[in-house]
């Protein structure tokens, strides 16, 4: 597929980005960047040549939110199908079978924020700032704060939602909404180097093992452990399970299969 709103590139060690490109808008969501966000996820789902996604901005920000240029004059079912539009790409993530990593660097605010939380791993650089903002404007981030919330926790994630700070990266990492806090000159380097470090694991492990995270998250406790075990009992036959063990004992590099 063609884009105008974002860039997708593969490269040769297994590491997709999608790089969201509005700069002279900070990467604000419109209808069509959402769209497209959406596509290049499931696309790059299916893409046997990519393991791990990286998500990233172009210009001064990560992402700044949803342009409110387009927010004007909707009744209330034009508005729900507008908003859902803005959220799909936050639930894609989820469906999809393959990490995404968010790399954030400026800002990464409202429904910024909630992609970079809906994101399996996310990085910073020290500059960052991240916040669930659309309060300050008479509107809220309901729909960011669900990821946001399974980061941080109920009280952190009011506490976000009402006063619609911007919070420093070490204060995200602090609260488990990023992982790593970056150097801003080593963030493109050290997010690709962690990028394909994860994709040299078993692809079929790392598939099953976020399925199967996302699927147990809202489980009953004990049914939890069932889906999980049943998800661990049907990797363990697979060929690259196999091949795993075997190369570990030949202390060799796996050769996976993907089946």
């Amino acid at each position: 597929m063609t884009y105008e709103n974002i860039i997708v590139e593969i490269g040769d060690d297994f590491v997709a980005e999608i790089t969201l490109n509005r700069p002279n808008s900070l990467n604000t969501f419109t209808v069509a960047l959402a769209k497209e966000l959406r596509q290049a996820f499931q696309e790059l789902d299916s893409e046997n040549s990519v393991r791990v996604i990286i998500l990233k901005g172009a210009g001064k920000a990560f992402c700044a939110g949803i342009d409110v240029g387009d927010f004007s004059n909707k009744n209330v079912m034009e508005y729900r199908e507008w908003i859902e539009c803005m959220e799909n790409p936050l639930v894609a993530i989820s469906r999809i079978s393959k990490p995404v990593i968010a790399q954030v660097h400026g800002v990464a605010a409202a429904n910024g924020a909630g992609l970079v939380a809906a994101a399996d791993l996310a990085t910073a650089g020290e500059n960052a700032r991240l916040g669930l903002t659309a309060i300050n404007v008479g509107l809220n981030c309901v729909g960011p704060v669900i990821p946001v919330s399974r980061s941080v926790g109920r009280k952190r994630a009011l506490e976000l939602l009402f006063y619609g700070d911007l919070i420093t990266a070490k204060e995200a990492l602090n609260m488990g909404l990023i992982n790593r806090v970056i150097p801003e000159a080593d963030l493109n380097t050290e997010t690709r180097n962690w990028a394909a470090i994860l994709a040299q694991k078993s692809p079929l492990a790392l598939q099953i093992a976020k399925k199967a995270f996302y699927a147990a998250a809202d489980m009953e406790y004990c049914k939890a452990f069932e889906y999980m075990n049943e998800a661990f009992a049907r990797l363990c036959s697979t060929e690259d399970a196999k091949e795993g063990i075997s190369a570990f004992l030949g202390k060799r590099k796996p050769d996976w299969k993907q089946k």
